[in-house]
């Protein structure tokens, strides 16, 4: 456990995003932490009050590009920039700093399937073979190691904390599993989008990147690691007129003799000493908003009426355990501080 005075020296790229301004909120009142560089291009030159009137009261640095940054000044960088623009910008930072990144640049260990999916090859391939993947609770060992660690995106968070330890325990069949997962806007991100104007979203419901939603990939990437086989899943998103809270609705098919109690079970002794994730008891389905605004997951275990099947009910905020506070999760085990430094919030009810 560190125990020294000296505050880390932080600085975050991309601060005038949504998951930008998470980072900013949560760091304020964490005991180590100082921020002291803030980037964003099209707000550049700008204090934080003028962009997020909220954060206006705490002496934050003015936000300024990239470029302008003392990089010498800093310990790490919280990159919240948009996906396709990372991996350039990490491959230019100094080897002295520690990185959490945020978007999708560094999350799928295999560049070809990366080029695959998003349209371009990767651009930082020596980078790539040093990366740890940040979901906390599986990784540990790997992100207080690493250097450089790619944050989970927020649908395969939601997905893989209730599916691992089950497939781990052979407790359910890998070839079976239906994801149907619901995002408030906040996921679509900051700019100004048609899709996501008022209009478009209020008062409606409805799937997107149906069939080929680019965290497919990385959601079977770590389901086949727990699985030790090849996994294909089927999985829809959908945009919810909420502005934050993810919910994924997770059906599976039980391995012989196994019950419903049975997965609750093996899933509260994989969490019970975990402070983030938790389990409902039998009966009790969790929603977004018992988890709002906190860097908590719940997951509800319910069983279905189709033979051996049962329904995972998994919750998270999607811009706090689904990015900026699992970001503050992997920042903490990587200096060796006590876990949940910044991340006490209880949940916003309701």
């Amino acid at each position: 456990m560190d125990t020294s005075t000296a505050p880390i020296r932080v600085g975050i790229l991309g601060a005038s995003g949504y998951t930008g301004a998470e980072l900013v909120r949560m760091l304020l009142r964490h005991p180590k932490v100082r921020i002291d560089a803030l980037t964003a291009e099209r707000q550049a030159g700008k204090p934080m009050a003028e962009v997020f009137p909220h954060l206006g009261r705490y002496g934050l640095p003015d936000l300024v590009k990239i470029e302008q940054v003392a990089w010498d000044g800093l310990d790490m960088v919280f990159c919240a920039l948009p996906h396709g623009t990372t991996q350039e910008v990490v491959a230019g930072l100094p080897k002295t700093l520690k990185v959490v990144d945020l978007s999708a640049d560094f999350r799928l260990a295999d560049p070809a399937e990366y080029a695959t999916w998003y349209g371009h090859e990767h651009r930082a391939l020596d980078l790539q073979k040093e990366v740890a993947y940040g979901l906390t609770e599986f990784n540990r060992q790997g992100v207080r190691a690493a250097r450089l660690v790619a944050n989970p995106g927020c649908y395969p968070t939601a997905t893989l904390l209730p599916l691992l330890p089950l497939l781990l325990d052979g407790l359910i069949e890998s070839d079976r599993i239906v994801v149907d997962a619901k995002s408030g806007v906040s996921g679509a991100g900051r700019d100004a989008k048609q899709a996501n104007l008022f209009t478009e979203v209020s008062e409606g419901f409805h799937a997107y990147g149906v069939g080929h939603h680019r965290h497919m990939p990385e959601i079977e990437q770590e389901l086949r690691l727990a699985a030790g086989q090849p996994v294909t899943i089927s999985f829809t998103p959908h945009l919810v007129p909420m502005n934050r809270g993810m919910l994924a609705t997770i059906y599976v098919r039980m391995a012989e003799g196994v019950t419903a109690d049975d997965l609750r079970a093996a899933l509260a002794r994989r969490y019970e000493s975990e402070p983030f994730v938790g389990v409902t008891p039998a009966g009790v389905v969790p929603a977004t908003r018992h988890v709002r605004a906190s860097n908590h997951a719940l997951i509800g275990v319910v069983p279905d009426r189709a033979p051996r099947g049962a329904i995972l009910v998994s919750v998270i905020d999607n811009l706090v355990k689904g990015a900026s506070g699992q970001a503050i999760q992997n920042m903490n085990v990587m200096f060796g501080l006590d876990e949940t430094a910044g991340l006490e919030q209880a949940p916003l009810f309701p």
